[in-house]
């Protein structure tokens, strides 16, 4: 987030470049930094077309919305946190995304009971309060056959054998990397 626009994050590849998405400010909210976020996608690739994606703990909404500025099919938001759902909306009709879904649950009660796929799962939940061996062996069953999982952790967080780590750097404390199932 640039300093001086607290509330706001700038898209900063694809169609919606430069575009500003605005969200409430709410405790533990992290939007994914732009450096962090342009490293991503790099390993992504800057075109995800034909891709659908998870965004997990939306929050903002930064990493679905990058998504979808970079060509994916669909991008499902799960957020339960009311004043960002309603942020998620705001910007979904903002930028006239169509393509976008604002699930207004909690992600793990959805992650549970869901029974779609995706190609790429963005996974950046409150640090304090997830298990991420028990999220991952969730989201497993939720990714298409050569899906890749982009997880932020906080630093040290290592993961079990059946994930292999394609790519991991660090931003402060924040740990971020992509994963993809043996």
């Amino acid at each position: 987030m640039l300093k001086g626009n607290k509330g706001k994050v700038k898209i900063i590849g694809g169609k919606w470049r430069g575009r500003w998405l605005e969200f409430s400010g709410i405790e533990d909210l992290r939007p994914t930094p732009n450096r962090v976020r342009e490293t991503v996608f790099n390993w992504l690739g800057q075109t995800l077309t034909d891709k659908t994606c998870l965004d997990l703990f939306a929050g903002s909404g930064a990493l679905g919305f990058e998504a979808l500025s970079r060509g994916a099919q669909h991008v499902d938001f799960v957020e339960e946190n009311r004043y960002s759902v309603q942020a998620l909306r705001a910007n979904t009709t903002k930028l006239n995304a169509d393509n976008a879904t604002i699930l207004a649950q909690d992600s793990w009660q959805w992650i549970n009971s869901h029974v779609g796929v995706y190609d790429i799962i963005f996974l950046d939940p409150p640090f304090t309060k997830t298990d991420y061996a028990s999220l991952l062996r969730l989201v497993k069953t939720k990714l298409a056959p050569h899906g890749i999982i982009y997880c932020e952790s906080p630093k040290g967080v290592s993961f079990d054998d059946r994930w292999q780590v394609i790519k991991q750097a660090q931003a402060g404390q924040v740990q971020y990397q992509l994963l993809q199932e043996k």
